[in-house]
Protein backbone atom coordinates (compact mmCIF):
# COMPACT_ATOMS: atom_id res chain seq x y z
CA UNK A 1 0.00 0.00 0.00
CA UNK A 2 1.42 3.57 -1.24
CA UNK A 3 2.07 6.37 1.68
CA UNK A 4 -0.52 7.43 3.74
CA UNK A 5 -1.89 10.50 2.70
CA UNK A 6 -2.37 13.60 4.93
CA UNK A 7 -5.96 15.13 5.66
CA UNK A 8 -6.16 18.66 4.57
CA UNK A 9 -5.19 21.62 7.42
CA UNK A 10 -6.78 24.78 8.31
CA UNK A 11 -6.79 26.54 5.73
CA UNK A 12 -8.22 24.25 2.74
CA UNK A 13 -10.95 23.53 5.81
CA UNK A 14 -11.74 26.95 5.96
CA UNK A 15 -11.95 27.40 1.97
CA UNK A 16 -13.86 24.26 1.83
CA UNK A 17 -16.73 25.83 4.44
CA UNK A 18 -16.69 28.78 2.44
CA UNK A 19 -17.70 26.59 -0.40
CA UNK A 20 -20.24 25.42 1.09
CA UNK A 21 -21.86 28.30 2.54
CA UNK A 22 -20.99 29.75 -1.27
CA UNK A 23 -23.59 26.87 -2.30
CA UNK A 24 -26.13 27.57 -0.01
CA UNK A 25 -26.14 31.06 -0.92
CA UNK A 26 -26.63 30.07 -4.42
CA UNK A 27 -29.51 28.21 -3.57
CA UNK A 28 -31.26 30.95 -1.80
CA UNK A 29 -30.71 32.75 -4.78
CA UNK A 30 -32.35 29.78 -7.60
CA UNK A 31 -35.12 29.30 -5.19
CA UNK A 32 -35.65 32.24 -3.50
CA UNK A 33 -35.70 31.81 0.16
CA UNK A 34 -33.05 32.24 2.85
CA UNK A 35 -31.35 29.23 4.07
CA UNK A 36 -29.22 28.78 7.26
CA UNK A 37 -25.49 27.89 7.09
CA UNK A 38 -25.38 24.52 7.70
CA UNK A 39 -22.47 23.10 10.41
CA UNK A 40 -19.67 21.05 8.00
CA UNK A 41 -17.34 18.99 9.95
CA UNK A 42 -13.88 16.66 8.83
CA UNK A 43 -14.57 13.20 10.60
CA UNK A 44 -15.48 11.34 8.08
CA UNK A 45 -13.41 8.33 6.94
CA UNK A 46 -13.50 5.44 4.70
CA UNK A 47 -14.38 5.76 0.75
CA UNK A 48 -16.78 8.04 1.32
CA UNK A 49 -15.85 11.66 0.07
CA UNK A 50 -18.79 13.26 1.58
CA UNK A 51 -21.98 13.03 3.63
CA UNK A 52 -25.28 15.16 4.45
CA UNK A 53 -26.47 13.93 7.78
CA UNK A 54 -30.14 14.49 9.59
CA UNK A 55 -31.02 13.82 12.62
CA UNK A 56 -34.55 15.51 13.70
CA UNK A 57 -34.35 19.28 13.81
CA UNK A 58 -30.05 19.21 12.88
CA UNK A 59 -28.43 18.48 10.25
CA UNK A 60 -24.70 19.15 8.88
CA UNK A 61 -22.24 17.92 6.07
CA UNK A 62 -19.61 15.50 6.77
CA UNK A 63 -16.37 15.40 4.65
CA UNK A 64 -13.45 12.96 4.36
CA UNK A 65 -9.92 15.43 4.96
CA UNK A 66 -8.54 12.25 3.68
CA UNK A 67 -10.14 12.29 0.04
CA UNK A 68 -10.09 15.93 -0.10
CA UNK A 69 -6.23 15.73 0.36
CA UNK A 70 -5.90 13.70 -2.49
CA UNK A 71 -7.93 15.18 -4.56
CA UNK A 72 -9.00 18.86 -3.44
CA UNK A 73 -10.21 20.52 -6.48
CA UNK A 74 -12.30 17.87 -7.70
CA UNK A 75 -14.18 17.35 -4.33
CA UNK A 76 -14.12 20.90 -4.22
CA UNK A 77 -16.35 21.59 -7.62
CA UNK A 78 -18.48 18.22 -7.14
CA UNK A 79 -18.83 16.89 -3.73
CA UNK A 80 -19.60 19.90 -2.13
CA UNK A 81 -22.65 20.95 -4.31
CA UNK A 82 -23.48 17.57 -4.63
CA UNK A 83 -23.76 17.83 -0.43
CA UNK A 84 -25.18 21.11 -0.30
CA UNK A 85 -27.90 19.42 -2.56
CA UNK A 86 -28.74 17.29 -0.34
CA UNK A 87 -29.17 20.00 2.58
CA UNK A 88 -31.24 22.09 0.77
CA UNK A 89 -33.65 19.69 -0.95
CA UNK A 90 -34.24 17.88 2.89
CA UNK A 91 -35.08 21.34 4.03
CA UNK A 92 -37.19 21.93 1.00
CA UNK A 93 -38.86 18.88 1.09
CA UNK A 94 -39.10 18.61 5.16
CA UNK A 95 -40.81 15.20 6.27
CA UNK A 96 -41.41 13.83 3.00
CA UNK A 97 -40.26 10.70 1.46
CA UNK A 98 -37.70 11.50 -1.37
CA UNK A 99 -35.54 9.50 -3.37
CA UNK A 100 -31.93 10.61 -2.26
CA UNK A 101 -30.66 11.68 -5.91
CA UNK A 102 -34.16 12.24 -7.29
CA UNK A 103 -35.39 14.26 -9.32
CA UNK A 104 -35.58 17.44 -6.90
CA UNK A 105 -31.65 17.11 -6.33
CA UNK A 106 -31.21 16.49 -9.76
CA UNK A 107 -33.07 19.33 -11.06
CA UNK A 108 -31.02 21.35 -7.85
CA UNK A 109 -27.30 20.20 -9.11
CA UNK A 110 -28.27 21.09 -12.80
CA UNK A 111 -29.30 24.71 -11.25
CA UNK A 112 -25.56 24.64 -9.75
CA UNK A 113 -24.18 24.21 -12.95
CA UNK A 114 -22.78 20.37 -11.83
CA UNK A 115 -23.12 17.24 -12.95
CA UNK A 116 -25.86 15.34 -10.76
CA UNK A 117 -23.34 12.16 -10.78
CA UNK A 118 -24.01 10.04 -7.90
CA UNK A 119 -19.89 8.89 -7.08
CA UNK A 120 -16.89 9.47 -8.27
CA UNK A 121 -14.06 6.19 -9.41
CA UNK A 122 -11.36 7.10 -8.41
CA UNK A 123 -8.00 5.93 -6.92
CA UNK A 124 -8.83 5.66 -2.63
CA UNK A 125 -5.05 4.30 -2.63
CA UNK A 126 -3.26 6.08 0.35
CA UNK A 127 -6.48 6.73 1.95
CA UNK A 128 -7.13 5.40 5.37
CA UNK A 129 -10.18 2.68 5.12
CA UNK A 130 -12.84 1.83 7.76
CA UNK A 131 -11.86 -1.27 9.41
CA UNK A 132 -14.69 -3.33 10.97
CA UNK A 133 -14.36 -6.71 13.35
CA UNK A 134 -16.07 -10.17 12.21
CA UNK A 135 -16.65 -12.74 14.52
CA UNK A 136 -16.53 -16.74 13.61
CA UNK A 137 -19.75 -18.72 13.22
CA UNK A 138 -20.80 -21.92 12.26
CA UNK A 139 -23.79 -23.74 10.39
CA UNK A 140 -23.69 -27.37 9.64
CA UNK A 141 -21.64 -26.71 6.25
CA UNK A 142 -19.38 -23.96 6.74
CA UNK A 143 -17.89 -21.49 8.47
CA UNK A 144 -18.68 -17.43 8.26
CA UNK A 145 -17.14 -14.20 9.08
CA UNK A 146 -20.29 -11.95 10.77
CA UNK A 147 -19.55 -8.47 11.19
CA UNK A 148 -19.52 -7.12 14.92
CA UNK A 149 -22.93 -5.41 13.81
CA UNK A 150 -24.66 -8.82 13.03
CA UNK A 151 -23.06 -10.54 15.82
CA UNK A 152 -24.50 -7.45 18.14
CA UNK A 153 -28.10 -8.36 16.54
CA UNK A 154 -27.67 -12.24 17.43
CA UNK A 155 -26.80 -11.47 20.55
CA UNK A 156 -29.93 -9.31 21.21
CA UNK A 157 -32.08 -12.17 19.61
CA UNK A 158 -31.97 -11.81 15.95
CA UNK A 159 -31.41 -15.39 13.92
CA UNK A 160 -29.26 -15.75 11.18
CA UNK A 161 -29.60 -18.88 8.59
CA UNK A 162 -26.78 -20.20 6.29
CA UNK A 163 -28.29 -19.58 3.03
CA UNK A 164 -26.86 -22.70 1.79
CA UNK A 165 -28.00 -25.50 4.43
CA UNK A 166 -30.90 -22.62 6.04
CA UNK A 167 -28.90 -24.01 9.53
CA UNK A 168 -28.74 -21.56 12.41
CA UNK A 169 -25.41 -19.67 12.46
CA UNK A 170 -23.60 -20.68 16.15
CA UNK A 171 -20.89 -18.24 17.55
CA UNK A 172 -17.52 -20.06 17.21
CA UNK A 173 -15.87 -18.38 19.98
CA UNK A 174 -13.20 -17.74 17.99
CA UNK A 175 -10.54 -15.46 17.39
CA UNK A 176 -11.63 -12.08 16.05
CA UNK A 177 -10.21 -10.92 12.29
CA UNK A 178 -10.14 -7.24 11.02
CA UNK A 179 -12.29 -6.80 7.41
CA UNK A 180 -11.49 -3.61 5.31
CA UNK A 181 -14.13 -2.68 3.09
Amino acid sequence: MSDIVDPIGAEQRAEVRSETARFVGLAGELLGREFPTVPVRFDLSGTTAGMFKADGERCWIRYNPWIFAKYYHENLVDTVPHEVAHYIVHLTRPRRRIKPHGPEWQALMEAFGVDPAVTFNLDLSGIPQRRQRTHAYRCACRDHDVSTTRHKRIERGTVYLCRYCNENLIYADGPQRMLEF
